[in-house]
């Protein structure tokens, strides 16, 4: 069921009216522009959610409508008008006093965005200290309202803490926070909910939907995730490369395509799997987990005593040649952790990790090296991953050339794995800040894949993908695994994801599996309680696709 426009009084007048616009990239770009001849408009207490691929112009209009375009890409044409005045056409003293006061934004990835050295509460105020808005005491009130008013617990704690002192979800509060400081007219939200799992989305979701009620606001919410969009929209612009090649409101949109782009995004939207696939027979164990133990002892401090987190808690599991093994879970379930300690980035506590046989846990660093090149992993943060200073030639071909591999095959390798994961060879050449989180993920599996590995964890490896790039990824990692038969973990918080792709899902909470078996049955009739709120909480499951696969 898609969310009516009807559910909420909605006014006819702009609050936001984008007129032709366009705007061009520098030269040697893959196009001329990165919008081009864009119209639309915002009413009042709307939310208009933006959708499409990597590169479609969504978050640059975003980035236009807030005065933030990166001075080597500029506005040719068109108007952007804020409650009647044109932005564009305004002095540059005058559009920032209007950001954060008559227009706000959340962006995408909290922990970039807030700054590392200074407390939750000191950004917070600062937003109100550059415009003169209150008084200290009035800005500590305030502080503490917002705090209490996004959900974060013990405010007067919290304010005092730095951002790498707290979950993603809470990063993404103090983000949301920040946004409505000034009680702006209008809030766009950038892909605010990618990066969160099912829980947490969901109760990020809520917040921003009772917010933008309680405050009448206007929301321009991009996203790329079908579910999201149609849990909270009013309206849905579909953008591909620039051009807006849909638009209306969001019943007709996602249950009546026209454009044959929609179609295909709406066809690449995964699945939960109604029926579980039969398998023939059992192929050989590659990696066999028993009782695994980690605990994490923080320091303490004079004032507080330090409290230990077990991570992960008695896991053991199985995983066979051929096949699929999902981990799904919230943050701090302990899956990045299972992850990390199967490819000995970090040592286990107790417990055996049988690997080709042998047990992998006791063996040192130099012992472990010659199998490293036999266990890879694609990462969760394509911005972390990747060296910045790397051509995407070093990055691909760097490793296999140190394990003997020629020149010139870890080239012709690296081109081939690049086309198939949707990158030409242009990439081959360039850094990657030249690319998007998206593509940059891309390069992150197609690294993995030079060492042709036996076995691959994949750690969020199609989380910042859209949705037809994240099929594509799909589909090539089991085709992949068909071809050489490796062994796959695949961590990840979307469901229907793991759904579509794995043979198996094991559920994690606080460090344990509480829930293992096929997919089909473990989303459709889960037995564990906690397994019934992960599946509650997907955003838009009443939602039937209307679009089929092409």
């Amino acid at each position: 069921m898609v969310r009516s426009p009807a559910s909420h009084t909605m006014p006819s007048a702009n609050v936001l009216a984008v007129r032709n616009l366009t705007v061009s990239l520098p030269k040697g770009m893959e196009r001329s522009y990165a919008v081009q001849d864009i119209s639309f408009s915002l009413l009042a207490g709307e939310i208009l959610c933006i959708i499409g691929e990597s590169g479609s112009g969504k978050s640059v209009t975003a980035s236009a409508v807030m005065g933030l375009l990166s001075p080597v890409i500029k506005v040719t044409s068109g108007s952007i008008e804020l409650n009647g005045m044109d932005i564009l056409q305004a002095k540059p003293d005058v559009v920032r006093g209007l950001r954060g006061r008559v227009v706000s934004i959340i962006f995408q990835d909290p922990l970039s965005a807030l700054n590392p050295l200074m407390t939750i509460g000191d950004q917070i105020i600062e937003v109100m200290q550059a415009h003169n808005i209150g008084t200290p005491e009035t800005r500590s009130v305030k502080l503490l309202e917002l705090l209490v008013e996004v959900g974060l617990p013990e405010p007067k704690t919290l304010q005092h803490q730095h951002p790498f002192q707290l979950s993603g979800g809470q990063r993404q509060r103090v983000m949301i926070a920040m946004a409505l400081a000034l009680d702006p007219d209008v809030l766009i939200a950038d892909e605010p909910t990618t990066a969160l799992d099912v829980t947490t989305q969901a109760q990020i979701l809520e917040l921003i939907r009772k917010i933008q009620r309680r405050k009448g606001m206007s929301m321009m919410f991009i996203t790329h995730d079908f579910g999201v969009v149609a849990e909270i929209a009013d309206r849905v612009i579909v953008m591909e490369k620039g051009k807006i090649v849909e638009q209306g409101v969001a019943a007709d949109v996602l249950e009546r395509p026209t454009h044959p782009y929609t179609q295909r995004l709406m066809a690449a939207v995964p699945r939960m799997r109604s029926v579980d696939e039969m398998r023939e027979g059992q192929t050989p164990i590659v990696l066999q987990v028993e009782n695994l133990e980690k605990t994490y002892r923080p320091s303490g401090s004079f004032f507080a005593k330090a409290r230990a987190v077990k991570a992960v808690d008695g896991v053991s599991l199985t995983i066979r040649e051929g096949e699929t093994l999902g981990i799904v879970g919230e943050s701090g379930s302990g899956k990045s952790s299972l992850g990390r300690i199967l490819m000995k980035l970090m040592e286990a506590d107790s417990g055996r990790i049988l690997f080709d046989g042998r047990d992998i846990r006791p063996m040192t660093e130099q012992a472990f090296r010659p199998l490293r090149p036999y266990i890879q992993m694609v990462f969760q943060d394509p911005f972390a991953s990747l060296n910045p200073r790397h051509t995407i030639e070093t990055v691909l071909t760097a490793g296999p050339i140190a394990h003997a591999m020629s020149k010139q095959e870890a080239k012709a390798k690296a081109l081939r794995l690049l086309s198939l994961v949707g990158l030409d060879s242009g990439a081959y050449d360039r850094y990657p800040h030249e690319f998007s989180g998206g593509q940059r993920q891309r390069i992150g599996i197609a690294r993995a894949l030079m060492f042709d590995p036996v076995l691959l964890i994949a750690d969020e490896a199609v989380s910042a993908l859209d949705v037809s790039i994240q099929a594509q990824v799909l589909t090539l990692l089991k085709e992949i695994q068909n071809k050489t038969k490796i062994a796959m973990m695949f961590i990840t918080h979307d469901l229907r994801v793991a759904s579509q792709i794995c043979d198996d899902v094991a559920v994690l909470y606080k460090g344990k599996i509480v829930e293992q078996g096929p997919p089909a049955r473990i989303f459709r009739h889960p037995e564990n309680d906690y397994t019934k709120r992960l599946v509650a909480a997907i955003p838009g499951s009443d939602w039937e696709i209307a679009a089929e696969p092409a």
